[in-house]
């Protein structure tokens, strides 16, 4: 049975705004011989009466106009250095930064070296260099010629894993995105499919191998941990 490589969060009800100081503990996971999937569910911990709602995050024009990016810091190139599995499921939450426009990582695909649907399998090229790079890096590619498809390389240097961005959430420069997707909609499938990640960020295959944990251009920055995570097969590969 082939493992799983896909992580989407899961939200609790419709909402147009993203909750903040959002807590796990007794990760529960549940497994079937029967199929690829895999169902994992973050509990969070019995709390006492809150005198204070929790904070939410509205999609705002500019980072710059929302408070909660000041105190934001931009992941270190170690929380990268890890297993692509091990990896997928921690981006989940973090905001990906490129100017007026945040953000929110909601579903990733692990891409290992021992991947048959792994660009890594081709060994080092001109276009693959990125991936076999110390993780931390973008690792960005043209799919069918059309797609901007963003990875951030997993793993130590010279391993050649990844993890593809699937789908995010608009949290910040909401007009910009629209316009660079040509949607006007606040609705999910403005962001759902990594070439529409790709186009709202407004990336090319220029940015591949660019360090993601440097302030400035593309920034990957941390954030909350989702309450609920479905895992199970990736979209479109039944041969790996």
């Amino acid at each position: 049975m082939n493992p799983p490589h896909r992580f989407k969060r899961v939200a609790s009800k419709p909402n147009k705004s993203i909750q903040l100081n959002q807590s796990s503990n007794d990760l529960e996971r549940r497994t079937s011989q029967r199929s690829k999937s895999v169902t994992v569910r973050i509990k969070p911990k019995p709390s006492q009466k809150q005198t204070q709602p929790r904070p939410k995050l509205k999609i705002e024009s500019s980072p710059v106009s929302n408070p909660y990016f000041s105190k934001t810091t931009i992941l270190s190139p170690e929380f990268f250095q890890i297993d692509a599995l091990d990896l997928a499921p921690r981006l989940l939450g973090k905001f990906l930064r490129r100017d007026d426009v945040v953000l929110q990582i909601t579903e990733v695909e692990a891409y290992r070296p021992n991947d048959s649907a792994c660009h890594g399998r081709f060994g080092i090229t001109a276009r693959t260099a990125p991936v076999f790079g110390p993780g931390g890096h973008a690792y960005v590619y043209l799919c069918y010629g059309l797609h901007t498809m963003l990875n951030v390389v997993a793993d130590k240097e010279g391993v050649g894993a990844a993890v593809l961005i699937r789908a995010c959430a608009p949290v910040c420069g909401l007009e910009t995105i629209q316009q660079r997707r040509g949607q006007q909609t606040e609705k999910p499938i403005l962001l759902t499919g990594p070439g529409k990640v790709g186009q709202a960020l407004g990336i090319s295959t220029e940015w591949s191998n660019h360090p993601l944990y440097t302030p400035g251009g593309l920034e990957l920055l941390d954030g909350p941990e989702p309450e609920k995570i479905l895992v199970g097969p990736r979209v479109g590969i039944e041969y790996a």
